[in-house]
């Protein structure tokens, strides 16, 4: 299940939520009770050259070559 950051706007507290994609754009409260909250845009799970590791490797998406 897809894990989702968000952010308190009242106290700035930022808190992950694990729930299905399909509820992706529900609102979340915040674990100290606030409602003003926004989802936050997270790159988890990309990878690009940057995360190769030392000693080569690479090869894009799945580190093996085959694409490229």
């Amino acid at each position: 299940m897809p894990t989702y950051e968000f952010r308190c706007r009242e106290c700035g507290t930022t808190f992950d939520v694990k729930r299905p994609m399909s509820a992706a754009g529900d609102p979340a409260a915040c674990p100290t009770g606030h409602e003003d909250t926004v989802k936050l845009l997270t790159m988890a799970g990309l990878s690009g050259s940057a995360a190769a590791p030392a000693g080569g490797g690479g090869g894009g998406c799945c580190g093996g070559g085959c694409c490229g």
